[in-house]
């Protein structure tokens, strides 16, 4: 179809986002019991693209661009597990391609889905024959034919969707990892065409769900870093804090001589400095995307170096936290941390740095993600459990360095 001039919207992408979201939340139960990406994968997956999906209600931004970018900075920052943490690339690959776009080409969209496609690719690059890696090239040689033939959108996901079938025959519709990459594109047909159940609507009516299916209003980030200055400020200590505590997830608000420093953790970074700007004059205003790599030195650190671990109840809490823990986040396989738990914690200011430590295989990319968006003020260590864990921080040192730490934590003593 030469001269193809279809155009794609923003609504269009909505409805994509939100078919993904419709399939997933029909299809997760049946991803959990497949094998390839560790426990629970639908779950996990489900949780991220309800994260993805939040933002969307209300957005006032109508430009494919934009939106295709709040969402991608909504499913990097609140992706769980390793399954989420490849969707979540999936999408910032998307919104790559999309970028300063008010509207796409069916050329450009075609091709910003080959760019998600790459960017979910290198997220586990040390196994390049894994079953995703397999499915994920077939899809995107099947867009890449027809952007080349100039096709419509619904096309080019056919061409992608029947690529990735031919590719998963042979493994018999087992793996995890190569039926999300399926559920997803499938979803976003059934969104371009409109031919999806509400995510709305399956969650009212149960549909697929289980009886533990997760809420997406749970899963709500908030990835904007605010830090300003109040001078000769107005409103009061705590009028400030009861303000910041309706806007934001996380907020500190500090005395200084004649100012007052706030620092908070937002999704509506406007609806938060306009209510500031009732405070007294703003200065030293400062912006940060989490989502995106950063560096954010911390101010008036109370410790130079910090060990970080995750607990699932509070018995492994406490035993933790005796082998040298100081922060402790809620999680475990099945239930894994997201990446924003673990960002938001480090910037809490509580040490300079950060040595976090993973204890289970099941989120080990959201730990390296979160490395990623950290960069030098935190490192890893990587271990398989629980007891691993414990003996890993029992050789912690507040003396040491996290780099030091993290040499020595993760040595193994055989």
């Amino acid at each position: 179809m030469s001269g193809n001039r279809e155009v794609i919207t923003g609504s269009d992408f909505k409805r994509m986002v939100a078919g993904a979201y419709s399939e997933f939340l029909l299809e997760y139960e049946n991803i959990n019991s497949l094998k390839g990406t560790g426990t629970l994968p639908g779950t996990h997956i489900l949780r991220t693209m309800g994260a993805a999906v939040m933002p969307l209600a209300d957005s006032k931004d109508d430009s494919i661009g934009g939106l295709s970018r709040r969402v991608a900075t909504a499913a990097v920052f609140g992706a769980r597990g390793n399954s989420g943490v490849v969707l979540a690339q999936m999408f910032r690959g998307i919104a790559t391609g999309l970028a300063g776009k008010y509207d796409a080409t069916s050329s450009e969209f075609g091709k910003a889905f080959q760019y998600g496609i790459l960017y979910s690719q290198r997220v586990i690059p040390e196994i390049p024959e894994h079953p995703f890696i397999v499915v994920a090239k077939a899809v995107a040689k099947g867009a890449y034919r027809a952007v080349r033939d100039e096709k419509p959108i619904s096309e080019i996901l056919e061409a992608a969707i029947n690529a990735g079938k031919k590719s998963m025959d042979s493994y018999e519709h087992n793996d995890a990892g190569a039926y999300i990459m399926f559920c997803f594109l499938n979803g976003c047909l059934k969104g371009l065409d409109g031919n999806f159940v509400s995510p709305a609507v399956s969650l009212s009516l149960g549909l697929g769900a289980g009886r533990n299916m997760p809420d997406p209003r749970n899963d709500i980030v908030r990835p904007y870093c605010v830090r300003l200055r109040v001078k000769n400020p107005v409103a009061s200590l705590d009028e400030m804090k009861r303000q910041m505590s309706d806007l934001s997830s996380f907020s500190i608000v500090e005395r200084l001589s004649g100012s007052i420093e706030v620092h908070f953790h937002t999704d509506h970074v406007g609806k938060a400095i306009e209510q500031a700007i009732g405070w007294g004059p703003l200065r030293e205003v400062k912006i940060t995307n989490m989502s995106e790599s950063h560096i954010l030195p911390a101010r008036d650190a109370i410790m130079p170096v910090a060990a970080l671990a995750v607990a699932k109840n509070n018995d492994e809490a406490q035993r933790l936290q005796d082998a040298g823990a100081s922060i402790l986040i809620s999680g475990s396989a099945a239930e894994s941390p997201s990446i924003a738990e673990i960002v938001g914690a480090a910037h809490s200011d509580l040490a300079s740095s950060y040595v976090l430590v993973a204890s289970s295989f099941d989120y080990r990319l959201v730990f390296k993600q979160a490395k990623k968006l950290l960069g030098n003020r935190v490192e890893l260590v990587l271990v398989n459990s629980t007891e691993e864990a414990i003996e890993a921080l029992k050789k912690f040192s507040a003396t040491l360095s996290a780099v030091e730490n993290a040499e020595i934590m993760n040595k193994s003593d055989e």
